[in-house]
């Protein structure tokens, strides 16, 4: 986290460029946790008018402004789910692949391209910068910080070192065939796209790991069109799962529909949301 030694060593380093991309990040980083402030303060007023049993009047007359200024800041401020994703900025990596032609050049695939543009659109939505960067192959760990991991099991470590952690839904390798495991039921989830014949359907995972200082949500596809359908559910769903769920650690399994060019038409839960 930022402090003020972060601070005076920006302003202090005689690297005008480096001292430039420094103070870029660092203004970053005070306006997400001013914006993070905005969202504690509404959502303080709001618990004490439910909890306390106190007018606004009574509260903005507590705190020392007027009734005017209590009325503007449960307007302006951030949506409660904001906190969903953490504090921010938020990290946003889809998987770096390496191509099969003798130049073994590197590219990330259009799929993922979509699914990181979705959830930059859920972020900026929520008043949350969106720092995208790309998944190396032998990546373990997520970066430092709030990050969402848009990657399944085959593509990257990182992925399977944070499903290792959820106890209720996993993903299975078995006769070259990916599925998602719902270990409290039982039930399998093969992808209908892979099926003979195939279906425009297809099944994604979601977890949100809650640690100490940060936030690290994961998604993963059986395809890549099961992210993109993740995506698509939490775009209207976020405000109920955090309503419900709460700052907690959870995951979940949903299924998408698409059309031929793979945009998603349609999206549902299908197995938890499973606390941790």
């Amino acid at each position: 986290m930022a402090d003020v030694d972060d601070f005076d060593s920006v302003r202090d380093d005689n690297d005008p460029l480096r001292r430039a991309r420094r103070a870029a990040a660092l203004q970053t980083h005070y306006t997400q946790r001013a914006t993070e402030l905005s969202r504690l303060r509404k959502a303080a007023i709001e618990e004490a008018h439910r909890d306390l049993n106190l007018s606004y009047t009574e509260i903005a007359k507590a705190l020392g402004i007027s009734k005017g200024r209590i009325t503007q800041i449960r307007g302006s401020a951030p949506a409660q789910e904001r906190a969903f994703f953490g504090v921010g900025p938020v990290a946003v990596g889809v998987p770096l692949r390496h191509g099969t032609d003798h130049r073994m050049r590197t590219y990330v695939d259009a799929a993922d391209l979509t699914a990181r543009a979705q959830a930059e659109s859920i972020l900026v939505g929520l008043s949350l910068a969106a720092e995208p960067f790309n998944i190396e192959p032998d990546l373990e760990t997520p970066p430092a910080g709030d990050s969402i991991i848009i990657c399944g099991p085959r593509s990257a470590p990182v992925a399977a070192n944070l499903l290792s952690q959820d106890v209720h839904l996993g993903f299975t390798r078995e006769d070259e065939r990916w599925r998602i495991d719902d270990h409290e039921s039982g039930a399998m989830y093969f992808s209908p796209r892979l099926a003979n014949p195939p279906q425009d359907e297809e099944f994604g995972y979601f977890a949100r790991h809650r640690d100490e200082d940060r936030v690290v949500v994961h998604v993963a596809g059986i395809t890549a069109v099961g992210s993109s359908g993740v995506l698509h559910y939490l775009e209207t769903n976020v405000r109920e799962l955090f309503s419900s769920q709460g700052d907690t650690s959870f995951s979940l399994i949903v299924k998408c529909t698409f059309d031929s060019d793979t945009a998603i038409t349609g999206s549902e839960l299908v197995a938890g949301p499973y606390s941790w």
